[in-house]
Formats: C-alpha cells, sequence, structure tokens
C-alpha cells in the first residue's frame, strides 16, 4: 500500500519526540554521571580532612548542600564512596607500576619509576592515600575490602623482586633486608601527602627526583 504524505506526519512526528526523548535521556545520564562525580570529589575532601570514620552521610549531604536521602540516588552506603575512591587509586597505581616492569631496564631504573609513580599519586589521589593511613585497619575487616590487602601483597612483590634482583647482580647493598627496606620507602613516600602542597619549590615529580637521589646516593659526600 503506497503511503501518503499526511500518513507520514505521525511517523515523523513519533520519530522527533523519540529522538528528544533519548537526547533528554542521555542529557540526564550525564548529568547523574557528573553529580556522582561531583559528590565522590566532595566527600574524598571530607575523608581526607575528618577521617573516613568520622564523616557521616550527613557532613557530605551539607557539604553538597542537599539533603541526606538525596545523596542515596547515587550511592547505597558511604563504603561505596570510599569504595570508588579506593579502587581508582589502586587501579591506577597497579597499571602504572606494571607498565613501568614491562618497560624494563635494570632494578634501579624500574625502582625509579616506582617512585615516581607513587609520588604522582599524592595530588590526584590524596584522600585515598590519606584514608590508607588513617582507615586502612578499620576497612580491611571489611569483605568488600579485600582488595587493599592483596593490592598492597601484590606491590610489596614487586618493589621486593626488584630490590633482590638488585642484590643479586650487586647493584644494591647484600646486607639490607628486602621487605624492610621496602616499607621503609612505603612509609617515607605516603607519608609526605601530610604535608606536601603543590605550588611549592617542589612538583611532585621534583620531590621524587629529590627522593630517588637520597635513596641511592644516601646524604653522606662519598
Amino acid at each position: 500500500m503506497t503511503t501518503t504524505g499526511k500518513d507520514k506526519g505521525p511517523h515523523r512526528a513519533g520519530a522527533r519526540a523519540a529522538g528528544g526523548a533519548r537526547r533528554r535521556g542521555r542529557g540526564s545520564t550525564v548529568f547523574a554521571s557528573e553529580r556522582r562525580e561531583h559528590l565522590v570529589r566532595l566527600a574524598a575532601e571530607l575523608f581526607a580532612e575528618k577521617g573516613y570514620q568520622a564523616t557521616t552521610v550527613r557532613n557530605i549531604a551539607d557539604e553538597a548542600g542537599i539533603l541526606s536521602g538525596s545523596l542515596y540516588h547515587h550511592f547505597d552506603s558511604k563504603e561505596s564512596i570510599v569504595d570508588e575512591i579506593l579502587s581508582a587509586f589502586f587501579d591506577e597505581l597497579t597499571a602504572t607500576n606494571q607498565a613501568a616492569l614491562e618497560r624494563g631496564g635494570d632494578p634501579r631504573t624500574i625502582l625509579a619509576a616506582l617512585v615516581s609513580n607513587c609520588f604522582g599519586t599524592l595530588v590526584p589521589h590524596r584522600a585515598a592515600i590519606m584514608v590508607m593511613q588513617n582507615d586502612w585497619n578499620y576497612l580491611r575487616q571489611f569483605d568488600r575490602f579485600d582488595y587493599l590487602t592483596r593490592s598492597e601483597e601484590k606491590a610489596e612483590r614487586m618493589w621486593m623482586g626488584q630490590i633482590s634482583k638488585g642484590q643479586e647482580i650487586g647493584l644494591f647493598r647484600d646486607d639490607i633486608d628486602a621487605r624492610l627496606t621496602y616499607r621503609m620507602i612505603r612509609d617515607t613516600i605516603w607519608v609526605a601527602v601530610r604535608w606536601f602542597r603543590p605550588g611549592g619549590r617542589l612538583d611532585a615529580q621534583g620531590l621524587a627526583d629529590h627522593y630517588i637521589k637520597v635513596l641511592f646516593d644516601g646524604i653522606a659526600v662519598h
């Protein structure tokens, strides 16, 4: 059967309406995503300032200028928010560290890259690092945060492997304990998040370069 111009009208109108609905749908999705990211950033700052355990859902809602119940449109719990903050941190750090291993080089080169990766997270992942320092033992008791321990164990194996390899080939002293050395390096890097502020004399990479110099060359004149 031949379709007339009049017949086409409703179809076109329907198509336009459907298209408008799709556009509004996409716009709503984008807005919701942006709103969610904004809430995560606000929560991250509160977690960094007050600590995760001391921060309430009401604190986050007040900071965002919304009712506490409105927060549950985006997250089912406070744990979900900190989970997103921590998983993003560990995912990025694990990926950059794996890339450093794949680029290769001697143990000193790889350890220097790992150090730089850690310092590079101080600004973008400040909240996650603060939560790690303040609330690690509290969070690790919950099953959903099992990945914290797994990620830490993976990082420890990675660092210790390079330290031990350096000892085997005579690049590093053989009278140091690889695990203790790693943990001292780890803790001195992460504690810098408490005093390092961007905009100072050194940026994060400059701080990493200085740390690497002290790590490998010491402070004594040779």
